[in-house]
């Protein structure tokens, strides 16, 4: 008895995740085949609850992590994409990104690290919750039955009027004011080898 009500207690956090997510009001780029979601304080509530039951993926670039910083419970910084530097996309007025061809490997490595598998809870958050569709959609297609896209990010959307329209300061991460640093780990970041 007591161990029903301990797994009905450690899936109570999942339970809800989507209550914070309107669905029927995500955009395309945010939507994924499996339809499985999460908020940033939803991801941040999972990680809290039981730190070893999932594994947590921040998928922005190393410089985006670098440079914006990293949530706390973030278990690894595997990117997604990679910046070609030797390619600008002048419609963008920035270099031009590719897909990360050792993400899928890398992501394997790190479940084993934790003792998890293909079947277990993974969460994926960018930096405003496009690209964590797209990783979780890859990971789907690589039959990863329990992938969640962080649809905040770390960073949030853009404002769409007032003063701080196109500054990302609706949701996310750093706007829920959930644990981040500028300061990083060696053992979280994503080593090219």
């Amino acid at each position: 008895m007591n161990k029903i009500i301990l797994s009905l207690l450690l899936l109570m956090p999942f339970s809800s995740l989507l209550a914070d997510v309107d669905v029927n009001n995500l955009a395309k780029k945010k939507q994924t085949p499996q339809g499985l979601y999460m908020t940033a304080k939803d991801a941040y509530d999972a990680k809290m609850a039981d730190p070893k039951a999932s594994l947590f993926l921040d998928v922005r670039t190393r410089a985006e992590v670098e440079f914006v910083g990293m949530a706390d419970t973030v278990d690894a910084n595997i990117p997604y994409m990679t910046h070609d530097k030797d390619s600008w996309n002048e419609k963008k007025s920035r270099f031009n990104s590719e897909p990360n061809s050792n993400f899928s490997i890398a992501v394997e490595e790190q479940l084993k690290k934790k003792g998890l598998s293909k079947q277990d809870k993974i969460i994926v958050m960018c930096r405003s919750g496009s690209r964590s569709a797209k990783a979780a959609n890859l990971l789907s297609q690589l039959g990863y039955n329990n992938v969640y896209s962080v649809v905040d990010g770390f960073e949030g959307d853009k404002a769409k009027s007032g003063p701080n329209k196109g500054h990302r300061v609706v949701n996310g991460w750093k706007n829920a004011n959930l644990p981040w640093s500028y300061k990083l780990t060696v053992a979280k970041m994503y080593i090219e080898e």
